[in-house]
């Protein structure tokens, strides 16, 4: 536990770097107080020192010296708690500099609910009290272990109502604790051995008892037994290669292609290897740091095994920690020979062959291509998912806003969402507002960007609400002015687009699409009884010129021809007809 970290500020110069002797995290931040790398050290002092000299360790280091224009620096309880802090702070800030897994917040985890009757479940945001395992690289992976260990084991999951039995219970889903409890602890706590990566000395046990049973001639228990091994063994068995010397081990292997790398695990256990999972990450050129950052991500929310092989060998930091987290000693070979080496080896390939995969689905497209350009024009790791909003009205009358979602730099149109305005605002920063914090209550899953049509008075209004919801480190907010084609961000620079900006000015130019061709509708619903809505040439802008020039209807009623005439875009045939429609 972290407890009451010390935080000092300094500007960054070699002859005024004087941090102490103490473990901790150190933040490198520009004028603007971005962060733009997180580290972690033994020792503070040392570690930071090390940024200065003539002949840094990591090609980097004079950039992101030179970029920096302070340093704040957190002393810690111990190492172990600077690498948690280390891992919290660059999930939160997603520094240029670090090393991080690619899209973490889009990975799923399996848990198990802090309540009587635990409840599995598949989500991408755990809530604070319950057991977690992941993420989990592969989604459809993730979802059939939790369909499998439903149907093998009964446990309920989020839908079960918990009282009188549901269809779950019926259809052999889930036990039914609600009337019959009796087994369901034990259930779960296999469960748990399964996920915690014990499914041998699981195993073992449920054989012990089956026998147990079997002996006492209670052959109804021991066949319950029999179906749970059979079950846990369906879960488990993924086999590939065997070896007498796989003992619960991983063997990790990275590929770098640029700034993308592609890491893969493969798991061994019980003489077999059972399987292995992939892992994109955002790569800053550090083999040393991607892989320490991976560890302590990877095992943060699953129990590392006995023995991990490496390409290159982890810091004490990092071993430290996972001697704590497996509550015995872990081990960490960098084999050379043998057939821990073969696992390395076929770890390294594996990766090898994943970034080419990873690399092509990253850039294979022009719509890609267009949202990587932009995201690094904003400085961010990746622009994959756009939420764009835009509003649209007719002087007061038909409120409405609209937003739009980019995936990948396509349009995502199963989450295009309209909103008719429901409270009386008539000025767009009102309505935008309003339509916004009801998004917010609804969203499931957080976009990499956050964009609204609109200038600074936009901008700052929607961070303002971004922040009494608690929001505003979730993803990144901006605005795009029509303008110059401008981006105004919350402590930053106003940007002008050029074309790499493209995936934004699209993303913009698609929701005042959206937003129009629902307001035309909304509109249409109420064209019968406004005869100004029927006059050819009159379309929606003119309209509303005329509304504003004349303060409301009543104002048109009453003008002249040559009245009409004053207002921009309507010339003498376009007044004349406006005219004899209002004397009708």
């Amino acid at each position: 536990m972290i407890e009451e970290p010390l935080t000092q500020i300094m500007p960054v110069h070699h002859s005024s770097v004087d941090l102490p002797a103490s473990p901790g995290v150190y933040l490198f931040k520009n004028e603007h107080k971005i962060v733009l790398y997180v580290g972690k050290a033994t020792c503070l002092k040392e570690r930071v020192r090390a940024y200065f000299s003539n002949n840094p360790d990591r090609i980097m280091i004079p950039e992101l010296v030179r970029r920096a224009d302070s340093i704040e620096y957190i002393v810690t309880n111990s190492p172990s708690d600077a690498l948690i802090l280390e891992r919290q702070l660059i999930r939160e800030h997603k520094p240029r500099y670090n090393s991080r897994l690619k899209d973490d917040k889009s990975y799923p985890y399996l848990i198990l609910t802090d309540e009587e009757f635990p409840r599995i479940m598949y989500t991408r945001q755990p809530p604070k009290k319950c057991r977690i395992w992941g993420p989990f690289p592969n989604v459809g992976a993730a979802k059939q272990v939790m369909q499998l260990l439903r149907s093998q084991f009964g446990i309920r999951d989020k839908d079960c109502r918990g009282e009188d039995g549901c269809l779950a219970m019926h259809i052999g889903l889930c036990q039914g604790p609600c009337i019959d409890p009796e087994g369901y602890p034990e259930k779960v706590k296999i469960v748990t051995n399964i996920l915690d990566g014990k499914a041998t000395e699981l195993i073992e046990e449920l054989i012990f008892s089956m026998d147990r049973h079997s002996e006492k001639e209670e052959y109804e228990l021991a066949a319950k037994y029999r179906d749970m091994i059979r079950a846990v063994r369906s879960v488990t068995s993924q086999r590939m290669i065997s070896s007498t010397v796989y003992r619960d081990c991983d063997s990790i292997g990275i590929a770098v292609k640029g700034e993308l790398a592609a890491v893969v695990v493969i798991h061994a256990n019980g003489g077999v290897v059972r399987g292995q999972e992939v892992w994109p990450l955002v790569h800053r050129g550090d083999i040393s740091e991607s892989i320490s950052i991976f560890v302590s991500e990877h095992y943060s929310n699953r129990l590392p095994p006995k023995l991990i092989l490496t390409p290159i060998p982890l810091p004490p930091t990092v071993t430290n920690w996972l001697n704590i987290r497996k509550g015995v000693s872990v081990k960490n070979h960098v084999p050379k020979r043998g057939d821990l080496a073969k696992l390395t080896t076929l770890a390294k390939r594996n990766a090898e062959i994943q970034i080419e995969t990873i690399s092509r689905k990253t850039s294979g497209s022009l719509e890609q291509r267009a949202a990587d350009e932009a995201a690094v024009l904003l400085g961010m790791d990746s622009l994959n998912h756009i939420v764009c909003f835009d509003m649209a009205q007719l002087v007061g009358d038909a409120r409405v806003g609209a937003s739009i979602s980019l995936r990948n730099g396509r349009p995502a149109k199963k989450e295009y969402r309209t909103y008719t305005v429901k409270g009386k605002a008539i000025d767009d920063l009102r309505m935008m507002s309003e339509v916004v914090e009801r998004w917010l209550k609804r969203i499931e899953e957080y976009p990499d960007l956050l964009l609204i049509d609109g200038g600074k008075t936009h901008l700052t209004l929607i961070a303002n609400l971004l922040q009494e919801h608690g929001l505003e480190n979730e993803f990144q907010l901006a605005s795009l002015s029509k303008r110059e084609e401008t981006i105004h961000r919350v402590g930053k620079e106003d940007l002008v687009l050029d074309k790499k900006g493209r995936a934004l000015v699209h993303a913009r130019d698609e929701a005042h699409r959206f937003v129009n061709k629902f307001h035309r509708k909304v509109r249409s619903r109420t064209r019968l009884s406004d005869p100004l809505e029927n006059i050819e040439g009159l379309g929606a802008k003119k309209l509303q010129s005329l509304l504003r020039h004349f303060g409301g209807k009543q104002g048109i009623k009453h003008a002249s021809v040559e009245d009409l005439k004053t207002v921009p875009g309507i010339g003498n045939s376009l007044a004349i007809r406006i005219h004899k429609m209002i004397q009708e």
